[in-house]
């Protein structure tokens, strides 16, 4: 049977006010701000993706998102089926633009998967599954929920354990620790987390913000304190590759390359180079769920330990990636807290939280029905 075409794509900006202001080395922000977008075929049937702002990482912003999804990436998918033949379309529309092919990509999914009459997650397990020719693994049955970490602000000690022993008694068992803003009281940092939240693994994301002998010499610190980490997430700039093998080498813990790893060239280079043993898998720095499905087959393959992350984006990207992590079998607790941060979810439909649970809609793919005003 032959596909209906693609006859419209839609875009609307949507600002998210946060409850608390979020602090890395690369920015603060108390907003979300995110091009929603719309893609809809000739039988009516409309599928919903987000393109968020991210200027310190990406580069990507709603202005210039909008411009690509109204212009050469609506110029490629208008009259073009609406299945998956047309994500390679997105991709090629425009060079760079991550955000934007993020959210046509999105899109494209949640509209095939609503045309099936399956979730989200059970479209992406068929689709992950038809990619790499072999099952998913995973438990029996669709998740209902999925765990998620939270992520700590920078701010001084006090801040810090302040914010580590209420994340704790929101039920969080799992910390993401910002760091890389000073690397000579960040050791003092982790370890006031580590006195207010003893229950509690931690996880350090210094953003690019360390050298490597300033990396090494906190990570030693901490190891010589008996701090417990479960990973060091980019520890170094981005394109220094020789310095992020450096610190792997010479400190206890394992590197996690999150801002080195935007597409699969990327990927290629960290593990020629033996800079991480792991690698976090955005959709807004990779493009959408189907250039992430392959990284984090790709990951797998060569032995990497597999994470996907978030922007600072709404419940729609959120719910995308966590459908993801649902689909392919992704274990333990993972980085999709963006929608936590939020006052209120803007959308009706799609996914909840409950203190670090993510509740998964019981709906057609994404189940969003609309932005609320």
């Amino acid at each position: 049977m032959t596909s209906p075409a693609i006859v419209a794509v839609r875009t609307q900006r949507v600002r998210v006010p946060l409850h608390t202001p979020f602090v890395t080395a690369l920015r603060r922000t108390e907003f979300a701000e995110t091009v929603v977008v719309t893609v809809e075929d000739s039988d009516g049937c409309v599928g919903w993706g987000e393109a968020p702002q991210v200027w310190r990482v990406t580069g990507d912003s709603l202005a210039g998102s909008a411009a690509a999804l109204e212009g050469p990436i609506s110029d490629v998918l208008i009259g073009a089926a609406a299945d998956l033949s047309s994500a390679g379309l997105i991709q090629g529309a425009v060079v760079g633009n991550r955000s934007a092919k993020m959210g046509a990509d999105i899109a494209l999914h949640d509209l095939v998967a609503r045309r099936a009459g399956v979730s989200m997650i059970e479209h992406l397990e068929s689709h992950a599954s038809q990619r790499s020719g072999a099952g998913i693994p995973g438990e029996p049955g669709i998740p209902t929920t999925l765990l998620t970490d939270i992520t700590l602000s920078i701010g001084t000690p006090t801040d810090l354990a302040e914010a580590a022993a209420a994340r704790a008694r929101d039920g969080f068992t799992t910390l993401k620790i910002k760091v890389g803003t000073d690397a000579a009281g960040d050791a003092e940092r982790v370890l006031a987390v580590r006195e207010a939240a003893p229950g509690c693994v931690l996880r350090l994301d210094a953003n690019t913000g360390w050298r490597a002998d300033e990396a090494v010499a906190v990570l030693t610190t901490l190891a010589d304190q008996g701090v417990e980490l479960e990973f060091v997430e980019q520890p170094v700039a981005r394109r220094d590759l020789e310095a992020m093998a450096y610190v792997r080498r010479h400190q206890p813990y394992q590197i996690l390359a999150d801002e080195s790893v935007f597409d699969l060239e990327d990927l290629v280079d960290v593990i020629r180079a033996g800079a991480a043993d792991a690698v976090n898998v955005k959709l807004a720095k990779c493009g959408g769920l189907t250039p992430a499905i392959e990284l984090l087959q790709v990951a797998t393959s060569h032995g990497l330990g597999r994470l996907v992350g978030c922007m600072m984006e709404s419940h729609l990207g959120i719910g995308a990636a966590a459908a993801l992590v649902a689909a392919t079998g992704i274990p333990g607790e993972q980085d999709l807290d963006a929608g936590w941060w939020a006052r209120t979810s803007p959308y009706e439909g799609g996914i909840g939280y409950d203190g670090p649970r993510i509740l998964f809609p019981q709906a057609n793919g994404l189940g969003i029905e609309g932005v609320l005003s």
